[in-house]
């Protein structure tokens, strides 16, 4: 019943939101008094806003410089497939040298991959970049099946041989798991497009390491608790009716109750910025809150299967995960380079939990090794941000065109 009552409730408020929008535009003066109107308009325009979207924003990623040059982009769907899109970012532009592809692994974790929008921008000047575009499990109908950790392992084996050979991969946060995982088993198969490289950047490779509030949470109950009390099927009007799903709105609803008085201080923000003429500023926290309020519904298997196998039984750090009736077997990954990176401050990820990757990957060769802790940095701030270009994009840029083909 909670999705049943999410979706009546953003039903009948709809029209409020849709009028507070309409008044907004027409209550708005240029004038740089203080007036009534500019208030109301501004107070109108916050809460305009202060709704849930369920479509994927878009990347908004038009050009980019390589070597100084100014080159057009254009998305590119390269494999669909019910519960993802492998995306390519192709560069429009005669004369480019060529660059290695780059799979980017964008978490299935209540946002769109649109959140490492600033990671593919960063990325483009230098290789040519792939994404796994997840579909909203609430528009992918019950014809299709379930979809699970092993089907989300597949998909990236999938990608990656789409892309073909040569290609690296470069994960965030909670892909990093399926990520080694589908490179342990196609290491092992001998697959000729097993990564030449691979970043696992911010990721749960072993939760076992300085657990956070994170994984403490995800300890604090039964994985029976979790599919009694957060599974929830959708409802009618949406393509994925009757599907059971873990809602993005609850995986929102509980990471914004942990910075509460954060996005209360932002939304205020807004609406001072607003009335007092500046709409820069007011623009740029906007944007963040159109991502950030842009949810996606996970699969109920893949959401329970991921919080039981990776943050309760640790099963690929014990050696104990399961593909396809295969344990994976990180040790069967001897050329692929492997980069780790965490960040000082990481409260979702803490330091510890991915380098753990390098322990498991026994038969890399130190050579093809690298770590790095960026200081300074939360979560966010490993694959976003100034520091993530200017400090952590060097190495990462560096480990791949070392063993590019």
């Amino acid at each position: 019943m909670l999705y049943q009552a999410y979706q009546l409730q953003n039903d009948l408020l709809s029209p409020l939101r849709l009028l507070a929008q309409n008044l907004s535009a027409t209550l708005w003066v240029r004038d740089t008094e203080k007036t009534l109107l500019r208030q109301m308009s501004a107070a109108c325009e916050v809460i305009s806003r202060l709704r849930l979207t369920h479509a994927r924003p878009a990347y908004g990623i038009d050009n980019v410089l390589v070597g100084g040059r100014e080159v057009p982009v254009t998305e590119e769907p390269v494999l669909k497939l019910p519960f993802g899109t492998l995306l390519r970012f192709r560069k429009n532009a005669d004369g480019l040298p060529p660059q290695p592809p780059v799979l980017l692994a964008a978490p299935l974790s209540g946002h769109f991959a649109t959140l490492l929008r600033d990671t593919v921008r960063t990325l483009l000047q230098d290789h040519d970049v792939y994404i796994t575009d997840w579909h909203n499990a609430r528009d992918v109908g019950l014809r299709h099946g379930a979809f699970g950790l092993e089907d989300y392992i597949t998909y990236m084996i999938r990608f990656l041989e789409t892309v073909g050979e040569g290609v690296h991969m470069v994960a965030v946060c909670q892909p990093c798991v399926a990520a080694l995982a589908a490179t342990a088993v196609m290491a092992e198969d001998n697959h000729p497009a097993t990564p030449r490289s691979l970043t696992l950047m911010a990721g749960p490779v072993d939760c076992r390491v300085n657990p956070t509030e994170v994984n403490r949470l995800a300890t604090g109950k039964p994985i029976e608790w979790f599919e009694k009390n957060l599974i929830s099927h959708v409802p009618l009007p949406h393509a994925g009716f009757m599907r059971r799903v873990y809602p993005g709105f609850v995986q929102l609803t509980a990471f914004m109750s942990m910075n509460m008085e954060r996005h209360q201080q932002s939304f205020q923000h807004m609406y001072e910025h607003l009335v007092e003429g500046r709409s820069d500023e007011a623009r740029t926290i906007q944007t963040f809150y159109d991502e950030y309020l842009a949810v996606n519904d996970l699969p109920a298997e893949f959401y329970l299967e991921t919080v039981e196998k990776v943050f309760q039984t640790y099963d690929l750090a014990l050696g104990k995960l399961q593909y396809r009736g295969r344990t994976v077997n990180p040790g069967a990954i001897r050329r692929t380079a492997l980069m780790t990176v965490e960040g000082e401050r990481d409260d979702i990820c803490a330091i510890g939990q991915t380098v753990a990757a390098q322990d498991l990957c026994k038969n890399v060769r130190p050579y093809l090794k690298t770590h790095h802790i960026q200081t300074g940095v939360g979560h966010y701030g490993v694959f976003s941000g100034r520091k993530w270009n200017q400090q952590i994009y060097p190495r990462v840029r560096e480990v791949i065109h070392s063993v590019a083909a």
